[in-house]
């Protein structure tokens, strides 16, 4: 597995901070690839295959339970900020405000967020709660993209009909790019690695 990313050492990566309030939150500095969407979609996963690790990004014992910010430190160049999971039905009416203020509060004057990476579950599709993010990040004004995970649970004729209308959901503005991803197989990961780079570093592609 490539572990040479542009001007990224992915081998020099490691969880710099975990925060639990807007007041911790990292605004300024190296630039940042955010991680959004629905409690089990696979962003842990997700970042631990970009990255090329197993368990450096833990999957919570407690689906939906959790509501932090982590950041993850790229070579001393890249944050990948890995945002709380959204939609988990059990979350009490507390949690949810407490996920709503402290993900308002990380989109708000964050000069350092280069672009959020929007995961869908390709079986799912959008649902109401990836709607609402998405209006949120075009309210913010925030470079986005989707990625469409668990690519590996449908056959080759389903996931190009679940493909094609992700991409046309009222929801998606169009235009959005959408990369098609499985953590499992490490499908679509040199290809997110390419727009990751340009979003971040303004074109500097993969070695």
């Amino acid at each position: 597995m490539l572990m040479q990313i542009g001007p990224l050492n992915l081998h020099n990566a490691a969880l710099k901070l975990t925060a639990g309030a807007p007041a911790q939150l990292l605004k300024a500095g190296k630039p940042q690839i955010a991680f959004a969407g629905r409690s089990n979609v696979g962003k842990s996963s997700l970042v631990n295959c970009l990255l090329g690790r197993k368990k450096l990004a833990r999957v919570s014992g407690a689906p939906g339970k959790t509501i932090t910010v982590n950041y993850y430190d790229i070579d001393g160049k890249l944050f990948f900020v890995d945002l709380p999971g959204y939609g988990y039905a059990k979350r009490s009416f507390a949690d949810k405000k407490r996920w709503s203020a402290l993900t308002q509060s990380y989109f708000e004057e964050n000069a350092a967020l280069a672009a959020v990476l929007q995961l869908i579950d390709i079986r799912t599709g959008v649902t109401a709660d990836d709607a609402d993010m998405l209006a949120w990040l075009r309210y913010y004004k925030v470079p986005h993209m989707l990625v469409a995970t668990k690519c590996d649970k449908l056959g080759k004729t389903a996931l190009s009909e679940a493909a094609a209308q992700l991409v046309r959901s009222p929801a998606v503005a169009p235009g959005t790019g959408c990369v098609l991803f499985s953590s499992l197989r490490g499908e679509g990961r040199d290809a997110l690695w390419t727009h990751i780079t340009k979003l971040a570093f303004g074109g500097e592609g993969k070695d």
